[in-house]
């Protein structure tokens, strides 16, 4: 594992380097926007991966809850598995019967597998504690990436919309909330003192994912600025837009990837130094005596 770090470390700056040419350079200039539009390809794939890092807390915070309770972690298993099987049969449905929101059913069957696979990989993967420590890094890393949307999202909206910020939309609004939600989840992580501060944080995350689906959905079922998603969606891009928007994302997954191996490492250690300084400490009276 510690000769992979270096590996990842290089592919990481290679496909953020080549992503950089392909966003600034390679990418053709949107008609309408402009060279302006390139905050896209940072814009987007940002959002993708605070997305998927905020799932993972959800998923790391499920289990840290129901892993004490047996009974419990054999229902949420089962339930992960029903969540791939129910996805299979509305992407059928969608095939069949296509929505009016544009929704493609490769796109409803991959999220249900995604779900169930990364359940049973942070199950495989992950002690009790483990995931509770991972909860806490992909949270953390999670704000960041979702600070940069905030961020990109103003200015890109002021020369496009002739606005920084419409607080009516529900995409923005969200946003911010979810940002909120997991900014709050931080700071009782940090200034808790008390001994179930793991449990409540667990709880607060299970609570804050919800707003995850709203803020993606926002687009399709209320009246927003944002154009539909061109992914999955009824949205469109150009062929060589996407191949560098999906690159920025990739990359990005990358250096997501690298910062939560390189941040749960240090978590581990840091709990690992807690605990046997607590032993000593109650080991020293002991000798004493």
């Amino acid at each position: 594992m510690k000769r992979a770090f270096p590996i990842l470390a290089i592919l990481t700056a290679v496909l953020l380097s080549y992503a950089l040419h392909g966003a600034l350079i390679s990418a053709p200039t949107e008609q309408t926007m402009g060279d302006v539009q390139r905050i896209f390809y940072y814009h987007v794939p940002s959002a993708w991966t605070a997305f998927l890092l905020f799932f993972i807390n959800f998923i790391a915070s499920i289990q840290y809850l129901v892993r004490p309770h047996r009974r419990a972690d054999r229902a949420v298993k089962w339930i992960a598995i029903a969540v791939s099987i129910v996805a299979c049969l509305a992407a059928v449905g969608v095939a069949i019967r296509p929505v009016s929101y544009g929704v493609q059913p490769s796109a409803v069957a991959i999220t249900g597998f995604a779900i169930t696979g990364i359940y049973f990989v942070i199950r495989a993967y992950f002690s009790e504690e483990g995931t509770d420590a991972l909860a806490l890094v992909a949270a953390e890393v999670g704000v960041v990436f979702c600070t940069v949307v905030l961020v990109t999202g103003p200015i890109w909206a002021r020369p496009v919309w002739g606005i920084w910020w419409a607080p009516a939309d529900i995409r923005l609004t969200s946003t911010l909330v979810m940002w909120l939600i997991y900014v709050s989840y931080l700071m009782l992580r940090r200034f808790s003192s008390s001994s179930q501060t793991a449990r409540l944080a667990a709880a607060l995350a299970v609570f804050g994912a919800a707003d995850i689906p709203l803020v993606y959905f926002s687009i399709w079922f209320f009246r927003t600025q944002h154009p539909q998603p061109v992914i999955g969606g009824g949205g469109s891009i150009d062929a060589r837009m996407l191949q560098v928007l999906l690159i920025n994302f990739l990359a990005f997954l990358s250096l997501a990837g690298l910062v939560c191996w390189s941040r749960y490492r240090l978590e581990v250690l840091e709990r690992q130094l807690h605990q046997a300084q607590a032993f000593e400490s109650l080991e020293g009276p002991r000798n004493s005596l």
